[in-house]
């Protein structure tokens, strides 16, 4: 389904989010904290939109962008050339589920819009754990059931009715209905967060975005941070 919407993912995403979602990934680097000289893993990096965030914002960090889908990384490596990044951003086929590092490599692991996509979300997030280093972050981006209230009826209108056939009409592929129900089948924050911290990640943050159209959660290897901090 992502190889055959690869080429106007971009698009679709500033459409379909009215642009927000550009702001989310700046708020999901500014999670990571990142020291200078950091090396960061993208997981899920698609067309390498939050690498290439993460690239800007730290211009001595080296990114690992790994997707498992080909046409994806091939619109994203377009698009590093143009930004004159592809030295700094190195995109790779891969799966979130068997990360290819040893054990604390990476100084954080970021992931947008993808954590809902793959198959065994436990099984990633303890790989995410892993890999990292202890005082290390992972931020995972992912969309979510809008809040209650009169602004989230709206917003739960716009996910569930508006951007499943804006997406299709677009795209042309009718997979992009997949987008709803995926939604509607993530857990809760609670229950991520819950599942953060039994893969070994204490949860410092779980924060609703835009009305809870998207959620930022932010934890650290085990042993590292205790508090969770919800808005």
């Amino acid at each position: 389904m992502f190889d055959a919407i690869a080429a106007r993912y971009d698009l679709l995403n500033r459409i379909l989010s009215l642009g927000m979602d550009q702001g989310w990934r700046r708020r999901a680097v500014e999670a990571l904290a990142l020291r200078s000289g950091a090396r960061v893993l993208d997981l899920a990096t698609g067309t390498a939109d939050l690498a290439m965030t993460i690239a800007k914002a730290h211009p001595d960090a080296a990114v690992i962008g790994l997707d498992p889908s080909s046409g994806m990384l091939a619109e994203g490596a377009h698009k590093l050339a143009a930004a004159g990044l592809e030295g700094r951003v190195t995109l790779r086929i891969g799966d979130a589920q068997a990360l290819p590092f040893e054990d604390a490599s990476v100084d954080g692991v970021a992931i947008a819009f993808g954590i809902r996509n793959v198959p065994d979300r436990a099984k990633a997030l303890r790989e995410m754990a892993r890999v990292t280093r202890p005082g290390g972050r992972v931020v995972l981006l992912e969309l979510s059931e809008p809040r209650a209230g009169v602004m989230g009826l709206l917003a739960r209108t716009y996910v569930h009715e508006i951007v499943p056939r804006i997406g299709a009409a677009l795209s042309g592929a009718k997979e992009y209905r997949y987008l709803q129900r995926s939604i509607e089948a993530f857990p809760s924050p609670d229950v991520f967060s819950r599942m953060m911290e039994e893969a070994g990640l204490s949860v410092l943050e779980a924060s609703p975005l835009t009305f809870g159209v998207a959620h930022l959660f932010v934890g650290t290897p085990l042993g590292e941070g205790t508090r969770r901090e919800e808005v």
